[in-house]
């Protein structure tokens, strides 16, 4: 389906005029805040009770590891029967594994009950994102609003993290320490409710051509989008590995309601990019984009673990926001030209999880080393994560090539082969 909207000129005006934007938009701020709330509340929590960050990073990374590996099976459900059917059990499940997770670490239980509670809590965690850009796709097929509409969510998704941490620190630090996780459950479950509701404009369950479910294309057997879930495990380490580091340095100099702050400073960055490539009319093919900001994002993280003061940090930590925003995009943006629509939500699931499963590695790694060491020594994380992601890149560039018209990508026995209906269609990228 291709929107009505007039294509002069593609800017957030124009997409925020698409019929039926707002009924989908709206629900689905809400429930994505507690996405940006659950690590944080977390290692909050559990520091609180065990006194330790090396603790309280591993039931976080539990946490992101069972979301990594659930997200992708909860977005190809989603395309297979709806985005409603997932989300409707979804939201309980995660409201209730919260609620037991954040009652198990009050009463000071075992760790390995933590990680039991820790399990399902990640697993259920409603792919929102994922869902609204999918409904993006449907709605604008074709258009040059996608571009903008991918900016747009990452702008939304950013404005989540300037929120979100800011809101559960001062809820964990001002309130209770459990306040934080009580709020992303509720967040959860009235705006996971609430998003469900709007059928209308979630994505068509069946096909045009009359495939059927069993026929569904696996987005993983796309080689590009492979390679961009291998990319975005370096996004994930410097969310996991900045969450953690700055919360060692704020309590390393006294001040724990410092967190909040910068990283809110680290999140706005991010936002503020998002904001501006949304608006810029981009002459330079994506695949180049996505290089260019990875190598900006290395070069920048390298840096953190060498600042030991809160301006300091707080200013490259706004640089590596202002990194951040143009490879999400970009990364979002190419998902739209390597894989059919059938299996978009399920592609969108994968990069979200392979974030989730990159913090959660960083948040491990961070805590250990800010236990064991300083707060300082956890900011080689996102180093070391963005570097290995741009070799990555480097090395796999060409397979982010586009799919041509007509190729299909086919399950089963075909998996990974892309054949051209009548003859082969050569594809620029650059």
């Amino acid at each position: 389906m291709v929107s009505t909207v007039s294509e002069a000129r593609p800017g957030y005006s124009q997409l925020l005029r698409t019929p039926g934007a707002w009924t989908f938009l709206l629900p689905g701020f809400a429930a994505r805040q507690p996405f940006a709330m659950l690590t944080i509340g977390i290692v909050l929590l559990v520091q609180h009770t065990t006194g330790s960050y090396g603790s309280a990073g591993v039931v976080a990374a539990v946490t992101g590891v069972a979301m990594a590996l659930f997200a992708p099976q909860s977005g190809k459900l989603a395309d297979r029967f709806g985005q409603g059917s997932v989300l409707l059990p979804g939201v309980l499940v995660h409201t209730v594994s919260v609620g037991a997770l954040t009652a198990l670490a009050l009463a000071d239980a075992p760790l390995w009950a933590l990680f039991v509670a820790a399990v399902p809590t990640g697993a259920s965690v409603p792919q929102i994102g994922p869902m609204v850009r999918a409904r993006w796709a449907a709605k604008l097929e074709g258009s040059p609003l996608m571009a903008t509409a991918a900016a747009f969510e990452s702008v939304t998704d950013e404005f989540t993290f300037v929120i979100g941490p800011v809101l559960t620190t001062a809820l964990c630090t001002g309130l209770h320490p459990a306040a934080g996780l009580i709020a992303e459950a509720a967040l959860t479950l009235a705006g996971g409710l609430a998003f469900a509701a709007q059928r209308r404009t979630q994505p068509a369950v069946g096909r045009a051509d009359g495939r059927t479910p069993a026929d569904h294309v696996s987005a993983l057997s796309v080689p590009g989008v492979r390679v961009l879930a291998a990319a975005f495990l370096g996004i994930g380490a410097v969310f996991g590995g900045m969450q953690v580091s700055l919360t060692a340095f704020a309590e390393e100099i006294g001040h724990p309601g410092v967190n909040g702050l910068l990283y809110g400073v680290f999140a706005a960055g991010n936002m503020l990019a998002g904001i501006a490539c949304g608006a810029i009319a981009w002459k330079s093919a994506p695949r180049r984009r996505l290089l260019t900001s990875y190598t900006a994002l290395a070069l920048a993280a390298s840096g953190l673990w060498a600042m030991h003061t809160v301006p300091l940090l707080a200013g490259l930590g706004l640089l590596v926001g202002l990194c951040i925003a143009p490879a999400l995009i970009t990364g979002y943006t190419l998902v739209e030209n390597l894989v059919p629509a059938s299996a978009r939500t399920e592609a969108f699931t994968w990069l979200t999880g392979s974030v989730a499963l990159g913090q959660a590695a960083a948040v491990t790694v961070a805590g250990r080393l800010a236990d064991e060491y300083s707060a300082s020594t956890g900011f080689l994380v996102p180093m070391a994560g963005t570097v290995l992601a741009l070799v990555t890149l480097l090395a796999l560039r060409s397979r982010l090539a586009p799919r041509a018209p007509g190729i299909v990508v086919r399950s089963g026995s075909e998996t990974a082969k892309e054949r051209v209906i009548g003859h082969r269609v050569p594809v620029s990228v650059d």
